[in-house]
């Protein structure tokens, strides 16, 4: 009877222990470590199936992730990035101080609420704009026009634009700007040219590149794609805003181009994820910024891999800049033209390589630069933060 009562004992302490055992699978954990001389706080991607222990029992909207040091709660964000019906990464912001790792747990727990992000990424089709997409973060904004606007042009009607650079939207608030401004375009066209204390756009583009805007360098002139004719929204946010745009083919290589873009909150810098095919395999992949006015100053540092112009506007200082793998970049220059909205600055990438490159601006008046030299210092940064990027370890 003894030995019965200690074996029913013992298969108990082993079903406690294999429960205990589930029960700590109900966690993971996530290292991330920076590598580099100063703090980062950047958004990062746990893929789908680093978490298969904890989705087995439990459903994505239940996961949280939390600070393992004070212990709270942060805004998540999951992203379908190939878009067939399943998320495949849960994003998070991590914040790392210089060269050391922070710790994160990522845990089911249905009962808590995840925090609301005070800040936001965001973008969108605008139709009552004609077709601009227009995306925007806590720090910058911009924009690119539809075949709508197109056809304005070529049929010589009313709010038509023909381009295919990059408007940037300069603002100088953390929140949310782009539905208040076409909000008040319905009624005033000119609205968001007026700075009401949370910025406006001066920003000329034209037939010029505006930032990361590309194009093909051939026989020293520049051909370029017209308006984007397709748009897919991927992921608006918190953390994260995703689009597509297509073009329809362009040069007398007839380039077929996607981009893929992607704007992080924290980062002034969005991301660009180019697809090309091609009739002929075109000589390079030019990305440009306009020069305006020839009335800027322009900086190559091809060596780290980051370009940049700045130029006054309204009389305050305006940085704008790329910043890309310096291995794909077969050379940059400057090139000015009196033909009007024909000069930029010119990156000229390698066709065949896995096109990626970054685009952005810093404002003064969003109190975020004052200088040049602060503004290299902040695409220096970029530039490490790109072949550096933060170590995540999963356990």
């Amino acid at each position: 009877m003894k030995r019965v009562t200690l074996r029913y004992r013992l298969i108990f302490l082993c079903a406690i222990a294999m429960a205990s055992c589930k029960t700590t699978k109900q966690q993971v954990e996530v290292a991330v470590r920076n590598t580099l001389d100063f703090p980062r706080k950047e958004i990062t991607a746990v893929k789908k199936k680093q978490l298969t222990a904890i989705l087995k029992s439990k459903a994505e909207q239940d996961i949280r992730v939390k600070d393992r040091h004070s212990g709270a709660l942060l805004p998540v964000q999951w992203i379908d990035n190939d878009q067939d019906g399943q998320s495949d990464e849960l994003l998070f912001q991590a914040n790392v101080a210089a060269k050391s790792t922070a710790k994160y747990l990522i845990v089911a727990d249905p009962r808590s609420k995840v925090p609301e992000a005070e800040l936001s990424t965001y973008s969108r089709f605008v139709p009552e704009r004609t077709d601009d997409y227009t995306w925007e973060n806590d720090k910058v904004a911009f924009r690119v026009y539809g075949p709508d606007a197109q056809r304005r042009i070529e049929q010589k009607l009313e709010n038509g634009t023909l381009s295919s650079g990059v408007d940037l939207w300069l603002k100088r608030t953390d929140q949310p700007i782009i539905n208040k401004w076409y909000k008040g375009y319905l009624s005033d066209p000119s609205f968001y040219h007026t700075d009401r204390g949370e910025g406006y756009d001066p920003y000329h583009v034209g037939a010029s590149r505006g930032v990361g805007g590309s194009g093909i360098w051939l026989q020293d002139s520049l051909q370029v794609s017209k308006n984007y004719i397709s748009y897919k929204t991927i992921a608006v946010g918190p953390l994260r805003t995703v689009f597509e745009l297509v073009y329809a083919p362009w040069s007398v290589y007839g380039v077929r181009e996607t981009k893929r873009i992607s704007l992080d909150l924290g980062s002034n810098f969005s991301r660009f994820d180019v697809t090309i095919a091609a009739d002929q395999q075109p000589p390079n992949y030019a990305i440009g910024i306009t020069l305006h006015k020839n009335e800027g100053e322009a900086v190559l540092n091809a060596k780290h891999g980051f370009f940049r112009h700045q130029e006054l506007i309204d009389g305050t200082f305006l940085g704008e800049g790329i910043v890309v793998n310096p291995q794909i970049v077969e050379r940059a220059f400057v090139h000015r033209s009196k033909t009007p909205d024909q000069s930029n600055l010119l990156v000229l990438l390698n066709p065949e390589a896995q096109i990626s490159y970054y685009v952005g601006f810093a404002w003064e008046k969003s109190g975020q630069v004052r200088s040049g030299k602060e503004w290299d210092a902040m695409l220096a940064k970029q530039a490490q933060i790109i072949s550096h990027p933060l170590i995540l370890t999963v356990k």
